[in-house]
């Protein structure tokens, strides 16, 4: 797919979500929608699955954007595109006011807090609060980061490195990744992980 036509078609399909007459998302509706993303999401948007994100407490516009991204073939994964090709608009704003309405996922104890400091260092040095704030919690369209699954931030960091991932901040993440060590992906993912 050209890279212009991957990046424009997205904002375009976003924009007539967007432009859709105005009405308040249905957190109801967008519950009894969300059955379809509990096998891999689980329970109350609480991913039990590994490199599989927790939904729970995500911002609504990053709910929708990536489901966005997936319904236009932006983002693939055998998982979801038979998903999204079920969801209308409406769905999608619909699900991105449920799970943002659900209480964050609570991390455990930090078993290992030096590893912790380390990747409190590589936040801090790849200036990540910048856009997913001070307290990790997100900001419109950059994903709440704070209490993520380890495994999925780690997964999603060596994607945005490799190039695997597109869709959403992807420039920025890309630029921001390449440059991480195995290792600082590995401290910057439990950080993040056991934020509280």
């Amino acid at each position: 797919m050209n890279r212009v036509f991957s990046i424009c078609l997205p904002v375009a399909l976003f924009a007539s979500i967007a432009a859709a007459p105005l009405q308040a998302a249905d957190i109801k509706a967008g519950k009894e929608k969300a059955e379809l993303c509990v096998g891999c999401h689980g329970e109350n948007g609480i991913s039990q699955m590994e490199n599989m994100p927790s939904l729970a407490g995500q911002l609504d516009q990053v709910i929708q954007w990536q489901l966005v991204y997936f319904r236009a073939g932006a983002r693939k994964n055998e998982q979801m595109q038979p998903i999204v090709e079920q969801l209308n608009s409406e769905d999608i704003r619909n699900l991105g006011a449920y799970f943002a309405s659900l209480p964050p996922p609570k991390p455990a104890e930090d078993k290992d807090p030096d590893l912790s400091k380390k990747g409190a260092q590589a936040a801090a040095g790849r200036r990540c609060a910048a856009c997913h704030t001070d307290s990790y919690a997100g900001s419109k369209a950059a994903a709440r980061l704070a209490g993520q699954r380890e495994d999925y931030l780690a997964k999603a960091l060596r994607d945005y490195k490799s190039g695997v991932r597109s869709g959403g901040g992807q420039a920025a993440m890309a630029e921001v990744a390449h440059p991480l060590s195995d290792e600082e992906i590995d401290a910057l993912a439990h950080y993040l992980a056991y934020l509280k």
